[in-house]
């Protein structure tokens, strides 16, 4: 059997690749499942994700419609494997992480820690911003970030992830209807949209970095890696729901590509035609907002905003939920690594010559620990939840600091490169089932993104303002 622990061989071991192929009969891929990949859609397109491609329509028009549409491709890829990784080895993706070395252990620290901090501030701001424009006279728009961040916090709390799924899917609904109604309503140039499904480079400086950045901006960062964990907590834990949770990951990056499609539109339209320049960042929603309300009057405003709300909360209760759920993992990994060391050396015989009694090592964090729920219930769940809401308060009232800000940005920039390629790593190794490691195809495609990933990895670490820093 294939050690897939990275370290000692351990007494308890997950099914063996024959017996979790011969054990599960597949499920028919039927529409009645679809789950995790709306709440995968959902949290990985935020405000962010939209403005860029909003600004993406304005500067360029349709030009760069088909490096959307790529983007949606290159992160069904990512999705997938990390979700086959989930089902073929009935292990999670952390623990995978675990047995490449303990650099990632340290790795996924820093950025959990450092990245949470800052973007918890960033969604709950992201998220007040719709609020306070909804209802100028009622508070300033700190108080509305704390408010959205307590409501996702007791949210997440007190509720298990078939409710989660839920909320998710009525939100996801009015991200949709919202921005399918705007594409529509500003009118879009068919002829120049299906022109712009040609690869296509625009004249401008720096369209190749442009063109990156918008394929790797299209749904989400850690929310990808967070997906193998959401098809667990649905309940799929096996290869008989492979077929299932590829359909439902194709579900979320056809949504996924309709939001962003539907954004070009009205880019293009909108501000393209008009030459109407926003503002990078969430306030760039606001101000399409004000240009929505001067051209189609206050009820089409009004509309957007709501579905702004939706996009924004949509993301920060996902990331409450995925990350906590990644982070109280680590935890019980880390718990078991521990464990297992302390039984070593209270027995350290069973690294001698005895090779009939392998020396204890951790047992495989499970994906049946995740579908039953304990890990939602859990105080390192809890924790991380706590950690993203109340410490990132600070930030609201006094700014984001200088330093931390470059680290986040160098962290969240290095993320997909390292999921991307430990993704290739994982799924060519004994450490998956033969008959579920990568093809050409899969190989192809998660090595093209984690190419991507680096390239524009490495442009935004030469971006940052490093003679500042020290």
């Amino acid at each position: 059997m294939a050690d897939t622990s990275g370290s000692a061989e351990h007494t308890t071991k997950p099914a063996g690749p024959n017996e979790r192929h011969s054990g599960p009969a597949p499920r028919k891929s039927s529409w009645k499942y679809i789950g995790p990949g709306i709440v995968v859609a959902a949290t990985g397109v935020g405000a962010g994700d939209l403005v860029a491609t909003l600004i993406a329509g304005s500067n360029f028009g349709y030009t760069l419609l088909w490096a959307a549409v790529i983007g949606c491709l290159v992160k069904i890829s990512l999705a997938e494997a990390a979700g086959r990784w989930h089902l073929s080895t009935g292990r999670t993706l952390f623990d995978g992480w675990a047995s490449l070395g303990r650099w990632t252990s340290w790795f996924f620290v820093a950025y959990v820690v450092i990245w949470g901090f800052v973007y918890g501030a960033a969604a709950m701001s992201s998220s007040g911003l719709p609020l306070q424009a909804l209802f100028p006279d009622v508070m300033d728009l700190k108080w509305w970030a704390i408010l959205t961040g307590l409501v996702g916090l007791v949210f997440v709390w007190f509720n298990k992830y078939a409710v989660f799924e839920k909320v998710m899917t009525v939100l996801v609904g009015v991200m949709f209807v919202v921005t399918v109604y705007l594409a529509i309503r500003v009118t879009p140039n068919l002829g120049e949209a299906f022109a712009g499904l040609l690869p296509v480079l625009p004249d401008e400086k720096d369209s190749i970095l442009n063109t990156l950045g918008l394929i790797g901006g299209v749904g989400g960062t850690i929310t990808l890696a967070a997906y193998g964990y959401w098809v667990n907590a649905k309940g799929w834990t096996n290869t008989g729901w492979m077929k299932v949770m590829r359909l439902d990951n194709r579900v979320a990056y056809i949504t996924t590509g309709i939001f962003v499609i539907a954004m070009l539109f009205v880019g293009a339209e909108l501000l393209h035609s008009s030459n109407v320049a926003i503002a990078s960042g969430d306030k760039g929603l606001i101000q399409l907002g004000d240009i929505l309300e001067d051209e189609y009057g206050t009820a089409t405003a009004k509309f957007f905003l709501i579905g702004f709300f939706a996009t924004s909360f949509t993301s920060l209760i996902g990331v409450w939920h995925g990350v906590s759920l990644m982070f109280a993992d680590f935890v019980e990994r880390f718990r078991k690594d521990r464990a297992a060391s302390a039984a070593q050396r209270t027995n350290p015989q069973n690294t001698t010559s005895d090779t009939t009694t392998p020396a204890p090592g951790p047992a495989p964090a499970s994906a049946e620990e995740v579908a039953s729920g304990a890990h939602e219930k859990s105080w390192p769940f809890r924790a991380y939840l706590l950690w993203l809401t109340f410490p990132p308060m600070i930030l609201l009232f006094e700014g984001q600091p200088f330093r931390l800000i470059i680290l986040y940005g160098v962290l969240g920039a290095a993320f997909l490169p390292f999921l991307a390629l430990t993704l290739v790593w994982l799924l060519n190794s004994s450490r998956t089932p033969a008959e579920w490691r990568n093809g050409l195809l899969s190989n192809a495609m998660l090595t093209i993104a984690g190419l991507l990933f680096v390239v524009l990895c490495v442009k935004q670490i030469w971006d940052q303002p490093w003679a500042d820093f020290f």
